[in-house]
C-alpha cells in the first residue's frame, strides 16, 4: 500500500496527506533541566532510527483538523482586508457601491471553499463502518467534486469514481462522498487529492483493495494560460489488488465507464 511519508516541520511536528500534526515534544512537567536529563539517562531509550530508514506512518484519517469555526471568525477581518488590498492593486475602488461588501463576501466564500480544513475523516466514518460478510466490489461513481487549485486559487471541478473490495467491513455509501468533500474542499492538486481519498479509505476500512479515479476541469487551463476549453485531467490511484491484479483493475475501470 502506498503512503505519503511525513516531513519534519520547524516546531517538531510532521506533515502527512496534506495535514500538519502539531504533536511536538513536550517538556517533562516539574522537571529541571539537569534532573530531567539525569532521569532520561537512566530510563530505557527507544532504538535510534538509522539514517534513511522509513519513519512510522500515522493514520491520516485520524489527524486533527487544522482550522476551527472559531478560527474562521478570528481570521475573517484580515482576509477581508487582504481582498481590499487586492482590489486596490487591480486598479479598482473598494469604496464604490458595487464593491463595498465584496471583500467580506470573498473572504467568507474562500472560507467555505476550503472548509475541508475544519473537518476530520474520523468524525465522518466512526459510526458508519459496519461488519459485513461481503467480498465483492463496491463502487460509487460520478461523485461531484469542487476544489481550488493551490497554484492559482481558481476552481477545479469534475467527478470522482471510487471502488473498493471489502474485507469483512463496509462503509456507508454516502460517506464515500463525504470523504471526497473533505479532501476536495482544500487547496489542492488533483494528483494529491486522488491519493488522499484512496489512502483514507484504505486506512479506515483495511479493504482488499481500493481504486480512485478523478476526471476534472482546471480553470487555470481554461481561463488563463493555454486556454483549452475542453481539456480534462484524469488521475488514478490503485491500491492493494486494484494495483496488483490486472483483472480486478480492468473490472473497476469498465464499470465506472459503463
Amino acid at each position: 500500500m502506498e503512503h505519503s511519508e511525513p516531513t519534519e516541520q520547524a516546531d517538531g511536528g510532521s506533515a502527512l496527506n496534506g495535514h500538519f500534526d502539531r504533536t511536538g515534544k513536550r517538556p517533562v512537567p516539574g522537571g529541571s533541566g539537569c534532573a530531567s536529563a539525569a532521569a532520561s539517562a537512566g530510563a530505557p531509550q527507544p532504538p535510534r532510527a538509522e539514517p534513511g530508514a522509513p519513519r512510522p506512518v500515522m493514520e491520516s484519517w485520524r489527524e486533527e483538523r487544522t482550522r476551527s469555526v472559531e478560527d474562521n471568525q478570528t481570521s475573517l477581518p484580515s482576509l477581508a482586508a487582504a481582498y481590499t488590498t487586492i482590489l486596490r492593486g487591480l486598479g479598482e475602488d473598494p469604496q464604490r457601491q458595487g464593491l463595498l461588501k465584496t471583500p467580506w463576501r470573498a473572504a467568507t466564500a474562500m472560507q467555505f471553499f476550503t472548509k475541508g480544513y475544519q473537518e476530520k475523516i474520523i468524525d465522518v466514518l466512526n459510526d458508519a463502518i459496519f461488519d459485513e460478510d461481503h467480498d465483492e466490489m463496491v463502487i460509487v461513481k460520478d461523485i461531484d467534486m469542487f476544489s481550488m487549485c493551490e497554484h492559482h486559487l481558481v476552481p477545479i471541478f469534475g467527478r470522482v469514481h471510487i471502488g473498493y473490495l471489502p474485507n469483512k467491513r463496509v462503509l456507508g455509501l454516502s460517506k464515500l462522498a463525504r470523504i471526497v468533500e473533505i479532501y476536495s474542499r482544500r487547496l489542492q492538486v488533483q494528483e494529491r487529492l486522488t491519493k488522499q481519498i484512496a489512502v483514507a479509505i484504505t486506512e479506515a476500512l483495511k479493504p482488499t483493495g481500493v481504486g480512485v479515479v478523478i476526471e476534472a476541469t482546471h480553470m487555470c487551463m481554461v481561463m488563463r494560460g493555454v486556454q483549452k476549453m475542453n481539456s480534462k485531467t484524469v488521475t488514478s490511484t490503485m491500491l492493494g489488488v486494484f494495483r496488483e491484479d490486472p483483472k480486478t483493475r480492468d473490472e473497476f475501470l469498465a464499470l465506472i465507464r459503463s
